[in-house]
């Protein structure tokens, strides 16, 4: 930078302070997108569902899995690896350099999305077989051409968010999701109308994935149009000129010249052990596409059947998303907090930094897991018209329970510097699922599969805690302390059981069979937070010391829990002095 504060390439710096704000504002802005999309991602199966059945469903969900896994390979970790490489080279200044990381990036995921979508597209009716799902071809091959701009659109993410600029990114995450849930269901009433084939109707819902990456790859390469117009506008002058094109030509040779081999391997060397971290995930779902549909067919079941009944195996799978992914927006700030903890070397800010948010991760972890199960009748004809598969869901909706337990203690463990062992926790749990699909499927069908899910799960988050427990004990609370919760969800699990059958079991709306069940999961929905909340007070499984936790507390909620214990003491102190 000259004395002005400018860069010598043109671009302005900032102060300090000012980074930081604009800093906090993106990652605000990002994680406000990220809930968006997910969500958008996560609902958009009930109406896939809705209008196209438990058939095309169960296809569906035997084909996105494979993407994530294959999308993750060709670019999960990559997008890391350019920011951070992108984020140096803006601390020197070097405009010049930046863009030549990029342009690199961009060519190594280029290449690797090309090879995932041959990969996908040729072997398409192999991997169907694999399955047992042979109707998944199509859906693989529509899919696969998502491959050639997802992996691009993530090099240019990792750009913007190398120079902590969070907007492009949000904006193109909405964009893809909001376009691929819009061609999903024009091609689904499409393909229905025309009373296609289910394999045709799960390609062209697949398909959406494709439409989403294009148009977030082009909304992407504007945000970079405009961010080369800005840079080339620096200095006061709107317009190009060769002076400037010969200048900028000559800080582009300025750059060390490092060998394209050389930079292949210290930008893998960083990215692959990310990437291996993120394949933990896909690694879990894609067990449950390889071996449900033929387990099913083996204990008898015809292959539509099956992919019927895998279908209806994910009901519960997207109300269990919602919850972690609210458990994964609540530990993203965990990790650098743990990490200035640990800095410290200060167990006691260690200690009361992670012991509440461990706390709330188990009470809120057991009111989902007993609130969905209890619900999971009701629900299941309120969000896909019918009871059918409700059993499964009430067993994988204990996956809540485990799974977020698995993701915060896992950011804990990456605070730590213990970065490896959520992965390999999460490896294990795919092959505990793995030997579970292959026991207990043929025998209980996807009751098997949910209850092997649960164990694969609880296994995941036991190996976690019990590292956290040898590494950083002081961030666990007592056992005696997670018992009173569990009462509590038990008696929330009571009353929502009652309330659903007095309202099911009403004379009104016995023509309206829909209707009758959503009302219940409303109203069982209201009810149960009511009682557990009213629960744990009463068990004192929640203090007023972690209440006061709560963003809030004291202006909204105190008044009210004084109220509460006012009213309940008043009947108690009435009849002692009479």
């Amino acid at each position: 930078m000259d004395k002005t504060g400018k860069r010598k390439d043109g671009w302005e710096g900032k102060p300090a302070s000012d980074a930081g704000v604009s800093f906090l504002k993106g990652a605000a802005i990002l994680g406000i997108a990220t809930v968006i999309s997910k969500v958008l991602g996560t609902l958009q199966k009930i109406p896939l569902q809705n209008i196209a059945g438990d058939e095309v469903f169960g296809i569906y969900n035997a084909v996105y899995p494979l993407y994530l896994f294959i999308l993750t390979l060709a670019s999960a970790g990559f997008p890391i690896a350019v920011s951070r490489f992108v984020a140096e080279a803006a601390g020197r200044g070097s405009l010049a350099e930046t863009r030549l990381i990029f342009r690199r990036a961009a060519w190594i995921l280029a290449l690797t999305g090309t090879a995932g979508f041959a990969v996908l597209y040729a072997a398409a009716d192999g991997i169907a077989a694999l399955m047992g799902v042979e109707t998944a071809a199509t859906g693989i091959r529509s899919v696969s051409f998502a491959l050639l701009a997802a992996p691009l659109m993530a090099a240019v993410r990792g750009y913007f968010q190398g120079l902590q600029d969070m907007v492009p990114t949000a904006v193109t995450q909405v964009i893809e999701q909001v376009v691929r849930v819009a061609v999903m269901l024009l091609l689904l009433f499409w393909l229905t109308g025309r009373q296609e084939g289910a394999d045709r109707i799960a390609a062209g819902a697949v398909f959406g994935s494709a439409a989403g990456a294009v148009a977030g790859l082009a909304a992407a390469w504007l945000f970079w149009r405009r961010r080369w117009r800005q840079g080339a506008a620096q200095g006061g002058r709107r317009e190009r000129s060769k002076a400037e094109t010969a200048a900028e030509a000559v800080a582009a040779a300025s750059v060390p010249a490092e060998p394209a081999g050389a930079f292949l391997r210290r930008f893998a060397a960083y990215a692959v052990p990310v990437c291996l971290g993120s394949l933990a995930m896909p690694v879990l779902t894609l067990v449950d596409t390889f071996t449900i549909p033929r387990q099913l067919m083996a204990a008898g079941w015809s292959a539509p059947e099956a992919s019927r009944l895998f279908g209806l195996y994910n009901h519960g799978l997207p109300l269990v998303q919602l919850v972690t992914m609210v458990a994964t927006s609540m530990a993203a700030a965990l990790v650098p907090a743990v990490a200035q903890a640990k800095a410290a070397r200060d167990p006691g800010l260690l200690a009361a930094r992670v012991r509440p948010v461990l706390r709330f991760t188990w009470l809120a972890g057991l009111a989902a897991a007993f609130g969905l199960a209890a619900t999971a009748l009701p629900v299941n004809v309120m969000l896909f018209a019918s009871p059918e598969g409700w059993p499964a869901m009430a067993l994988v909706s204990f996956t809540a329970l485990f799974a977020t337990l698995h993701i915060v203690s896992g950011c804990v463990l990456q605070g730590l510097g213990a970065v490896r062992v959520p992965a390999r926790s999460l490896f294990l749990a795919a092959a505990a699922k793995t030997a579970g699909n292959l026991l207990l499927v043929p025998a209980w069908g996807i009751e098997g599969a949910a209850a092997s899910a649960v164990l694969a799960y609880g296994l995941a988050s036991a190996l976690n805690l019990r590292t956290l427990k040898a590494v950083a004990p002081e961030t666990l609370a007592p056992l005696r302390s997670l018992r009173r919760p569990v009462a509590a969800a038990c008696i929330m699990a009571l009353a929502v059981l009652a309330v659903e059958w007095s309202i099911l079991h009403l004379p009104w709306g016995q023509g309206h069979f829909r209707l009758r069940h959503t009302a219940a999961s409303l109203a069982a929905v209201a009810a149960g937070a009511a009682v557990y909340g009213a629960a744990l007070l009463k068990t004192r499984a929640l203090t007023e010391a972690e209440l006061a936790l709560v963003p809030g507390f004291h202006s909204r909620w105190k008044p009210l829990l004084l109220r509460w214990r006012l009213l309940r003491e008043t009947p108690h102190s009435i009849s002692k002095e009479g």
